[in-house]
């Protein structure tokens, strides 16, 4: 088997994995870049691509590698206790450490790190190995009678985010709408049920901090990171 070569590094606003949405195009906001290798730089490889909407990105992930593989995992969604089978989920504890996520193509744009890709709605943390990059097609990848499983109950899950207008200012104009999904997405772990439990994570260079109280969310601070 040939080994798997690293093309690119995508970069996002989340340096590190908690708050990340737990699929792509959950928070359609997010903005991400694709930054290629140095040996996948060539304009050449991205002719044709501004054409498509849409893409999919392979990628790897980090920090999740096991001796053994487990048939089977539990799904945060259903309160981290249900067992399901590993190919019926999308865990990052797999026999081999491969993801992908959706995300639309908003500009093929070309730097002096060579063409980079602004894309919108991918579920990355920033310099997560990309291992390839494909077109989306709507006419194959696209089937609206699909079910969506023992996920399908879950989708419409939000919570309801209470964000001080004086926090909500620190960050620029244009990462609020983004924050906002992320944290009615419910970042934290799905067996943690305590109210008086702090959480925070990292966004944009800001550490956000919030508590959650049954399906109300509240922010309790914003502040930059130094």
């Amino acid at each position: 088997m040939a080994e798997l070569k690293i093309i690119a590094r995508i970069e996002t606003d989340f340096p590190e994995k908690f708050g990340i949405p737990r699929q792509s195009g959950l928070v359609e906001e997010l903005q991400g870049t694709v930054v290629f290798e140095p040996d996948f730089r060539s304009p050449e490889a991205v002719r044709g691509l501004e054409g498509f909407s849409h893409l999919w990105l392979l990628w790897q992930f980090e920090g999740t590698e096991r001796e053994r593989w487990s048939a089977t995992v539990k799904p945060p969604r259903l309160g981290g206790n249900t067992h399901m089978g590993v190919f019926a989920t999308r865990s990052p504890f797999r026999p081999n450490p491969i993801g992908l996520s959706c995300v639309r193509l908003e500009e093929v744009r070309f730097t002096d790190r060579g063409p980079e890709l602004r894309v919108f709605g991918a579920d990355l943390r920033s310099g997560t190995p990309i291992l390839d990059i494909k077109p989306y097609l709507p006419y194959t990848d696209c089937h609206p009678e699909a079910s969506g499983g023992f996920a399908e109950p879950l989708a419409a899950y939000e919570l309801t985010v209470d964000c001080p207008a004086e926090y909500l200012a620190r960050l620029p104009e244009e990462k609020r709408p983004a924050l906002l999904k992320v944290l009615a997405q419910d970042p934290r772990p799905a067996y943690h049920r305590d109210p008086a439990r702090r959480y925070g994570f990292s966004f944009a260079g800001f550490e956000v901090r919030f508590t959650v109280d049954g399906t109300r969310l509240t922010v309790t601070d914003i502040a930059e990171k130094s």
